[in-house]
């Protein structure tokens, strides 16, 4: 070997740990950067910690573990960077989740309190029209004639004002659900008029079979009652349970006591007052469908919640 190749072997010698030592430098700085960025406190933790551990192991490997426990460290360091980055890009999408959820509420709010003001305006408008009917009648007293042609045009405009009084109540109870729903995280149950009730109606999925205790989905719309109702006054409440016909008629009627008493409490828990429900169980006496069919049967197994002048 001349001794011009003897010099250029030992200085690529020389060369190579400095090398080394040069990228596990660059590497310590990239993750003090990591670990010194307030935006990532309490991210990437383990990932961080693998990649400290990494280089030591590069600032202690010899020369001929050296390029390997390099690859690792910087793999580990990059690792560390991108988990410390998915991480804050996660916790950005999660604050933004919760603005839309609030901005979405609030705009319900907003609604809502037009909707009152409408309906108290045409409450007022009736009002006026009430006032107004009995000057013109008093004053159509001198001819049935005359009495009858204002009476006609009174019922009409009588008519009129209270479909638009009934159709602003409809729409602050609409905006009034939506309100709920979105506070509780779930859909009220499905609804319909029944005289003077507005009721409240969960299928026989509400609960596991023989269970009196209800499924998730069916607690999260009760919990959205129960903010509705809350908001809508003081009415008075009550809990129906029923079954199929299948089974005994004492185990069926305990059972649908046992589930509208479930119901009740849900709606306790959720803060509407307990003096304002009262829970039955019906058993398999009040059924709304053949309990001859599967399909029927499973429509018979309810629990409805009856809310007065609804």
């Amino acid at each position: 070997m001349t001794l011009t190749l003897a010099v250029a072997v030992g200085l690529a010698a020389l060369a190579a740990p400095v090398a080394a030592q040069d990228a596990g430098a660059d590497l310590a700085q990239r993750l003090t950067a990591l670990e010194a960025n307030a935006e990532f406190s309490g991210m990437a933790a383990y990932e961080r910690l693998q990649a400290r551990q990494s280089l030591e192991m590069l600032a202690a490997a010899g020369s001929r573990e050296r390029e390997g426990a390099r690859y690792v460290a910087e793999r580990r360091v990059r690792i560390a960077e991108v988990a410390a980055g998915t991480a804050a890009a996660q916790r950005e999408i999660d604050r933004l989740d919760r603005e839309r959820a609030e901005l979405l509420i609030e705009a319900s709010r907003q609604d809502a309190a037009q909707a009152r003001a409408e309906a108290e305006r045409l409450r007022m408008e009736a009002r006026i029209q009430a006032e107004e009917a009995a000057r013109l009648r008093e004053q159509a007293m001198s001819s049935e004639e005359a009495m009858q042609d204002v009476e006609a045009a009174l019922e009409g405009v009588a008519g009129a004002q209270s479909a638009r009084l009934q159709a602003a109540r409809e729409r602050e109870a609409a905006l009034a659900r939506e309100e709920a729903a979105l506070m509780a995280g779930g859909d009220l149950p499905p609804s319909s008029k029944r005289g003077n009730n507005e009721v409240y109606t969960l299928g026989g999925d509400a609960f596991g079979s023989g269970q009196a205790t209800l499924t998730a989905g069916a607690a999260a719309s009760v919990q959205a009652l129960a903010v509705y109702l809350q908001a809508g006054g003081n009415a008075s409440i009550r809990v129906d349970g029923h079954t199929d016909s299948q089974g005994q008629p004492e185990a069926n009627r305990a059972l649908s006591q046992r589930r509208a008493d479930a119901v009740r409490q849900a709606l306790i828990d959720a803060g509407v007052p307990a003096s304002r429900i009262r829970a039955v169980g019906h058993g398999a006496d009040e059924p709304v469908a053949d309990n001859g069919t599967a399909e029927g049967r499973a429509r018979n197994r309810r629990v409805e919640v009856l809310v007065s002048g609804g």
